[in-house]
């Protein structure tokens, strides 16, 4: 089953500069694993070295934070979108 996955600017030239990809899996892990398959420079963005999520990238199904979910378990359908967005820190002094 593929899922779309928007990305953020800052991840596209990693994907052939593509805002949008489709991934295949039933789960939001599943969908990132085959990401990386498809897109190896996506690897270190996305996931650590033991397979979660950097805290800096934030992961939506349609407008859901999987952080509140299952993570990198929670279900996706065919319906659903997946949104990446890098993490916003910083602020005024």
């Amino acid at each position: 089953m593929a899922v779309e996955v928007r990305l953020p600017t800052l991840l596209r030239p990693n994907a052939g500069g593509q805002s949008t990809v489709r991934g295949d899996g039933a789960t939001v892990g599943e969908v990132l694993s085959d990401l990386v398959r498809q897109f190896p420079g996506l690897q270190g963005q996305l996931v650590t070295d033991a397979g979660e999520l950097h805290r800096f990238v934030n992961v939506y199904v349609n407008d859901d934070d999987v952080r509140y979910m299952d993570k990198l378990d929670t279900k996706v359908s065919e319906e659903d979108s997946i949104s990446i967005l890098p993490a916003v820190a910083g602020g005024a002094r």
